[in-house]
């Protein structure tokens, strides 16, 4: 019953979600869908440990009532920069 309520919930954006930022990578990262906000609560620490061995860093983590488009969302400009071109020299042999 209680996974029938989530999934009514979820279609009508009334199911919590756990939404963790992070500043590296720059990232928005949606958990759930959880029925009360205490499930929801309950949960964020092992998501927040699993980023943290990850590497993430600057993360900001809030429990809220949303419907998000997508459970992932990247930052690829931010990535981008973060890319070094080392130029090579080459020689070539006649």
């Amino acid at each position: 019953m209680k996974e029938l309520l989530t999934k009514i919930f979820t279609f009508l954006g009334l199911a919590y979600w756990v939404e963790i930022q992070t500043d590296y990578p720059r990232c928005i990262y949606y958990f759930g869908p959880f029925f009360t906000k205490k499930e929801a609560d309950e949960a964020k620490m092992g998501y927040l440990e699993d980023l943290e061995h990850e590497g993430a860093k600057g993360i900001s983590v809030v429990s809220k009532r949303c419907k998000p488009s997508k459970l992932t969302i990247f930052d690829e400009k931010e990535e981008f920069k973060q890319i070094r071109v080392i130029p090579s020299l080459s020689s070539q042999i006649s």
